[in-house]
């Protein structure tokens, strides 16, 4: 039954998102997902969460029924860097799959996660509980979920704003003749292909990364490989696969786009894409203070640059 609020002289001029919210005793993203869903009518008629209400102005909120998820939750081991009553922060191992999807419908970061936080279904979606980002399966690294609708909200608005801290590190093929570079190259679906992304493709977005060298390591008449840090400054999917393979320097281990030429390498061969998320970094949505959270190298990888670096002292930059 859909509950009628008055607006009062205290929430006149207010946004409706916030009015809801406060009256409703519900966090303001909520809010938001009730007005979108049209459970909320100002005055007998939908609304805007922008809209402001005025002294007077009448408002029928309707509660939506309780959802129980269909992801089940399941007892898989996580490597925990940080948890508090906001956050949970993660070293997501490759493998991996972030949420269910077709094909994996279980075993994933999701599952894990309803079993070690009681308390996460329906946070930011059903079938996508806590998760404001994702990684793809094979790429190891830093990861945050919300624990909250107030953090989900807070850190989904730091994504879309590109104010998080971002830094991967992957080992390639190939040997830049540079320090550094940046690569700003539409991103978007391939033109005949569509489980790829490309650089080519007719729709594609905008997207910008920013890389440098950490270690070299040539070995002609070979390509040779190399250690980059990169930086995406923004989040289009496959993002960093896409723009390294299309300036001839393909991740180590990439099956999509890793184009492996023959006798391209002398390191033990990958199971996965070379590429690790190193660095999160973020203003917490609890205290705002700017955290920033570090993971290192998995095994695997560790062992393949070890192979590079060979017997003696390292060949560095």
């Amino acid at each position: 039954m859909p509950v009628v609020y008055q607006v009062g002289e205290g929430e006149a001029g207010e946004r409706i998102d916030v009015v809801v919210a406060s009256l409703a005793g519900i966090t303001r993203s909520q809010a938001r997902r009730w007005i979108d869903a049209e459970r909320v009518w100002l005055n007998g008629a939908v609304c805007r969460p922008s809209q402001r209400v005025s002294l007077g102005d009448t408002f029928e909120a309707t509660a939506p029924e309780t959802i129980v998820s269909a992801v089940e939750p399941q007892a898989i081991a996580l490597e925990v860097l940080h948890e508090d009553e906001s956050l949970i922060v993660l070293d997501k191992p490759s493998g991996m799959v972030v949420h269910p999807a077709p094909g994996h419908p279980d075993g994933t970061l999701v599952n894990a996660l309803l079993h070690h936080c009681r308390d996460l279904a329906g946070v930011g979606g059903v079938i996508r509980p806590g998760i404001v980002h994702r990684l793809d399966r094979g790429t190891s690294g830093v990861m945050v979920a919300a624990k909250s609708d107030e953090a989900h909200q807070s850190l989904s608005e730091q994504f879309r704003d590109h104010s998080i801290t971002r830094v991967y590190r992957a080992l390639v093929r190939g040997v830049p003749s540079v320090e550094s570079g940046r690569i700003d190259l539409p991103v978007g679906r391939h033109r005949s292909d569509r489980k790829r992304m490309s650089v080519r493709s007719a729709n594609g977005r905008d997207a910008h990364t920013a890389w440098r060298v950490l270690r070299r390591f040539p070995d002609p008449p070979r390509a040779g490989h190399s250690l980059l840090e990169i930086e995406p400054e923004t989040g289009r999917t496959h993002q960093i696969r896409v723009h390294l393979s299309s300036v001839g320097l393909p991740i180590v281990g990439d099956p999509v786009y890793g184009r492996a030429g023959r006798g391209a390498s002398r390191a033990p061969i990958l199971a996965r894409s070379a590429l690790h998320a190193a660095v999160l970094g973020f203003h917490h949505p609890g205290s705002g203070e700017r955290v920033q959270f570090e993971a290192p190298f998995p095994p695997d990888i560790a062992q393949v640059l070890a192979a590079l670096e060979g017997p003696g002292p390292g060949r560095r930059a």
